[in-house]
């Protein structure tokens, strides 16, 4: 029997299926408007491409804001996921950030892999992927292709707002001025990273 994991996130959904520790196969699709459906798509594309069947899947868990959709799965909170990855992979990790297509999360990780403590962004753009998601658009890029144009980067520019609508501004402003495109990337992404550790002082 062949553990499975199913990741329901606002934008996307993502199934993997294990052999101990290692990946059989995953996928990933857009999550659309039924939470539901995009665990069964994504559970379906991975089955197809391991050449597995769904009588040879062990215990299925679900995570994600969409989680509670998927009724045959065990629902885990993505708080506590993270700490468990987290920990098998990285053991001396303390701090996970996780920016996501609406929201971004700070967690707290004990030295035995528990979430200690967490805080949440989901009042506001600034610091999810809907504001890299945005920016990448306003530089006429592909999102993949921000953070690839960033890495290139050797002085990035400067954006103080964390407000998507002033921190668009503001990227819209050093294009004007003929900034290189990578510096900009570049700053956006450190942007976001300030946003995140602003709420580690909440």
């Amino acid at each position: 029997m062949f553990p499975a994991g199913i990741d329901v996130g606002s934008t996307s959904g993502e199934a993997v299926v294990l052999d101990g520790d290692k990946v059989l196969g995953f996928a990933i699709v857009d999550t659309g408007y039924n939470s539901r459906r995009a665990a069964d798509l994504a559970l379906t594309q991975v089955l197809a491409n391991t050449a597995l069947r769904r009588e040879q899947l062990g215990p299925v868990i679900a995570t994600g804001y969409g989680r509670i959709a998927v009724d045959y799965a065990r629902q885990v909170t993505e708080i506590s996921c993270y700490a468990r990855g987290i920990h098998h992979l990285y053991p001396n990790v303390r701090t996970v950030i996780d920016i996501g297509g609406q929201d971004s999360k700070v967690v707290a990780v004990s030295p035995k892999g528990k979430p200690l403590d967490f805080v949440m962004n989901d009042k506001c753009a600034a610091g999810t992927g809907r504001f890299l998601e945005v920016m990448a658009r306003a530089l006429q890029l592909e999102l993949p292709d921000l953070g690839r144009l960033s890495l290139q980067s050797k002085h990035p520019a400067a954006i103080s707002s964390m407000c998507t609508v002033f921190a668009e501004s503001e990227a819209t402003s050093l294009m004007a001025r003929g900034l290189p495109a990578e510096d900009i990337a570049l700053a956006l992404h450190q942007s976001v990273v300030k946003r995140s550790l602003s709420m580690l002082k909440r």
